[in-house]
C-alpha cells in the first residue's frame, strides 16, 4: 500500500489522468488506483480483442474505475482542496452541461455559474504557479527533509501525518524493539506515532484480497494482543474498510 501512495503522488499530472505510470527498471504499466501491473511486451486479452500492455493498461483503468476524473473527484477533499458543491460543479462541467441545466438542478442564477466557472481557472493558474514555486524549492534543498507519504484513502489530513521518514524510521525502531516482523512493544497515544505504526502494520495485508474478520484477526494478534484497537484504528485512519455486517475486510487504496 505504501508503494501505491508513492507511486501515485510521485505522478506527473499526465500520468494522472490516465491513470497509470511506467516503470522502466520493472518494464511494467501500473496502474495507479489499484497497482495492478501489465508487463511490456506481454499481449493481454480482453473478450476477443487483444492488447500490448499500455493499451491494456488503459482499457483496465476505464473498465475497472470508469475513469480517472471519477476517481480523483471522490477523494477526501482534504486532498482535493474542493469542497461538495465544487465537487459537483465540476462533474457537471466534465460531463458538459450548460449553465441553464446546472441552475435547474442546483438553483442560483447562471451568472453564479460562470463566476464559479472563473474562479475555478484562477485557482488553476494559481495551482500551477504554485507547483512551480515548489520544484524550485525542492531544487535549491538538495538535503531537505524527507516527509512520509499519505495515504490516499486517509479519513482526515491534518497535523499528524506530518512526519518525516527520520521521524518515522525512530517511532517503528521504538514500538517495534525486536524488531520490524516482531511484536508490538505497546500502542501509543499520540497521534503522530499511530499513524506511523499504522502505516507499517498496513504492509502486512495484501491488496485486492478480501479478509474475514478472523483472519484479520490472526494478522493482528502476531503484531499485538489487544488486536481489536489495531483493527479499529485501521479503519478509523481509512488504511482499511469492512461491509456493514463485518463479513469483509479489505485494504483501501
Amino acid at each position: 500500500m505504501n508503494d501505491l501512495s508513492e507511486r501515485f503522488w510521485g505522478a506527473s499530472v499526465e500520468e494522472m489522468k490516465q491513470g497509470y505510470v511506467y516503470e522502466d527498471n520493472a518494464k511494467k504499466y501500473i496502474c495507479l488506483v489499484c497497482g495492478k501491473e501489465f508487463e511490456k511486451g506481454i499481449i493481454y486479452r480482453e473478450g476477443d480483442t487483444y492488447y500490448e500492455a499500455e493499451k491494456f493498461a488503459s482499457v483496465h483503468v476505464s473498465h475497472e474505475h470508469i475513469s480517472m476524473f471519477e476517481y480523483l473527484i471522490g477523494l477526501n477533499k482534504k486532498l482535493t482542496g474542493l469542497t461538495d458543491l465544487q465537487k459537483n460543479l465540476l462533474e457537471y462541467f466534465y460531463k458538459g452541461y450548460s449553465d441553464s441545466e446546472i441552475v435547474k438542478l442546483e438553483g442560483g442564477s447562471a451568472s453564479t455559474i460562470r463566476n464559479h466557472r472563473f474562479t475555478f481557472r484562477e485557482k488553476e493558474k494559481q495551482a500551477k504557479v504554485f507547483l512551480t514555486i515548489m520544484e524550485l524549492v525542492e531544487a535549491s534543498q538538495p538535503q531537505r527533509p524527507r516527509f512520509v507519504t499519505i495515504h490516499k484513502s486517509a479519513t482526515v489530513v491534518d497535523e499528524r501525518f506530518n512526519l518525516t521518514e527520520e521521524e518515522n524510521e525512530e517511532i517503528l525502531n521504538t514500538y517495534f524493539p525486536v524488531g520490524r516482523e516482531g511484536k508490538l512493544s505497546t500502542f501509543p497515544k499520540r497521534e503522530k506515532r499511530k499513524v506511523a505504526l499504522l502505516k507499517h502494520i498496513i504492509g502486512k495485508f495484501e491488496i485486492d484480497r478480501k479478509y474475514t474478520e478472523h483472519e484479520i484477526n490472526e494478522v493482528l494478534k502476531a503484531i499485538y494482543d489487544d488486536y481489536v484497537t489495531l483493527r479499529r484504528y485501521l479503519i478509523e485512519y481509512g488504511f482499511m474498510d469492512r461491509l456493514d455486517d463485518c463479513s469483509s475486510y479489505w485494504v483501501k487504496v
